[in-house]
């Protein structure tokens, strides 16, 4: 998921400038997508199901009118339902006044904050988190000063790895939790106008020069009279930025904790090229995320850089593709393989990760067809071992092929001469760089720096059993 938001002191055509930002964004999310825009303290928005240039018409973007300012969300549906239900921002209506949010990552405890808040007598409309919070906010809110101070409040109950865009009659308040699990950053054009994105690519998209990342448990308040930072809650607990960010989840133009994102995933590419090497005649990257670390691959070992398979440019990504028949369906369309690159020649394929395996099975099939008299995959990760609980669509080790089988087997089940994965210890190197302290590599290790949802659960469980002694 991602969010972007921008605010002035002026009415401008705010809803245009969100409209790029989360065209710049879209990788994050194909689902759904939404804008909420602010005209003197009336909250207009629009969001649907889709990609953000079908869902945003140049009326859609009229009918939400010029404002100081605004924020927006592309959804990636990790759980619930699916549809537009579940799009963001969401918009909510309180005692003392309106609240639009917009959220990127996922609660370890949204289960139980849920419960306690049915019982409460609270009703929900959706299954994302983006409705928790909101309750949990606007609670605070009724006894707080400010919104901020109610968000500030509202930070000691949410736990996981969240980012989060809030907008109220006069401010937008950018949260990131207390561990960083994923990107939340700021700049600022040209004409005053601020601007927070998950990623930097997203500031380049509407002119806005980089600023810095939000710390780990950091809350910018942005509003007519400048921005102020409330700080209670960094420092807390390790830095833990999802490794993900750097091997496929990102842009490879936005610059993460410091570091190019290309450049990262070049270095996870010539790691690679030292593990089961292999001699072959040319490299070829899956498009997009695995072309970099292909090239990375290429320039460490030697091997000439082909481009051996082009991209429909008009099909999403497959991974964050919402059920596993849309992922298969996309594949048979997205890919076609460039014969002049791989015919006759012995191939290392480098793709970003070994999920599924949905992608390699026929990515390698088109090569074999199309003359690859031998193919070599190599993956810039780690074999995904583990579920992810912090916005990442891992959610079973039912549908992860490294728990089910070998590296032998899954070779075999995809169909290619040999197999390779990067080691666990380089990943945390890719990013070395920059200036992150520390990474989440739980889908890798299992070494998670939260508890998961099970743990919080049957804690939760127990200490109302506990109650009722």
């Amino acid at each position: 998921m991602g969010v972007f938001g921008i605010i002035g002191n002026e009415k401008t055509n705010v809803a245009s400038s969100v409209y790029y930002g989360l065209y710049a964004l879209q990788h994050r999310g194909q689902e759904s997508c939404g804008i909420s825009v602010n005209d003197d303290g009336v909250i207009h928005t629009y969001k649907d199901t889709g990609l953000v240039n079908d869902v945003f018409t140049s009326q859609k973007l009229e009918s939400l009118g010029q404002g100081t300012m605004a924020i927006g969300h592309v959804r990636y549906g990790t759980m619930g339902t699916k549809g537009r239900v579940n799009a963001e921002p969401l918009v909510v209506n309180h005692t003392k006044g309106h609240l639009a949010i917009a959220t990127n990552g996922r609660l370890v405890n949204g289960s139980v904050l849920k419960q306690e808040l049915e019982l409460k007598g609270m009703i929900f409309h959706t299954s994302s988190d983006a409705e928790i919070v909101s309750y949990v906010v606007i609670q605070e809110r009724l006894n707080s000063v400010s919104i901020e101070q109610a968000v500030n409040k509202a930070m000691d109950k949410l736990k996981g790895g969240f980012c989060m865009l809030l907008m109220s009659p006069k401010k937008i308040i950018a949260v990131r939790d207390e561990q960083g699990f994923h990107p939340l950053c700021y700049g600022k054009r040209e004409n005053g106008e601020y601007v927070i994105a998950s990623e930097s690519c997203a500031l380049d998209s509407v002119g806005a020069t980089f600023i810095r990342d939000l710390e780990p448990g950091e809350i910018l308040v942005f509003s007519k009279e400048g921005i102020t930072s409330i700080r209670d809650h960094c420092q807390k607990k390790p830095e833990a930025l999802c490794v993900f960010e750097y091997v496929y989840t990102a842009r490879p133009d936005s610059i993460i904790s410091g570091c190019s994102v290309h450049a990262a995933r070049k270095k996870a590419g010539a790691y690679l090229s030292t593990v089961k090497p292999v001699e072959a005649d040319v490299v070829v990257g899956v498009p997009d995320s695995g072309l970099d670390a292909a090239l990375g691959y290429a320039e460490a070992s030697g091997i000439p850089y082909g481009i051996g398979l082009l991209k429909n440019k008009y099909i999403g990504r497959t991974f964050i593709a919402p059920g596993q028949n849309v992922r298969e369906d996309k594949v048979r369309i997205k890919l076609n393989p460039v014969k002049e690159t791989v015919n006759g020649k012995r191939v290392v394929l480098v793709d970003d990760s070994i999920v599924r395996g949905t992608t390699c099975a026929r990515i390698v099939k088109l090569l074999r067809n199309a003359g690859a008299t031998e193919v070599h995959l190599r993956s810039s990760a780690p074999p995904f071992v583990n579920p992810c609980y912090y916005g990442t669509d891992i959610d079973s080790k039912e549908n992860l092929i490294a728990c089910l089988h070998t590296e032998d087997e899954i070779a075999k089940i995809v169909g290619v001469d040999s197999l390779a994965y990067l080691n666990l210890e380089d990943v945390t190197k890719i990013g070395a760089s920059g200036h992150c302290t520390g990474y989440c590599t739980a889908c890798f290790d299992g070494n998670y720096p939260t508890e998961t949802p099970k743990m919080i659960i049957n804690k939760y469980e127990n200490k109302l059993s506990e109650s009722e002694k």
